[in-house]
């Protein structure tokens, strides 16, 4: 069941970002999906979803606004790491 969102803003928010507002709004849903992503909260296929993206689009958006393509902490890294050297 899809929910929505509605975010109330002033034109000076437009101004101040020279965006129109279908950008803004787009940059917004990115935004979100990719802060819920880093936080570990949604995998990158979810946050793409929320932000209408694909995946390949959403990840490689991140390096945009500074924020890394993946969200794992360094424990989960070792982990993985030690996973693929020893299968």
């Amino acid at each position: 069941m899809p929910h929505q969102l509605i975010i109330d803003y002033d034109d000076d928010v437009l101004a101040n970002l020279a965006l129109s507002p279908n950008e803004f709004a787009e940059e917004a849903r990115l935004l979100l999906a990719a802060g819920l992503y880093e936080q570990g909260k949604l995998s990158s296929g979810q946050a793409a979803r929320l932000c209408g993206k694909c995946r390949v689009d959403f990840l490689f958006s991140l390096a945009r606004i500074g924020m890394p393509m993946s969200n794992l902490r360094p424990d989960d890294a070792e982990l993985e790491i030690d996973f693929a050297r020893h299968g």
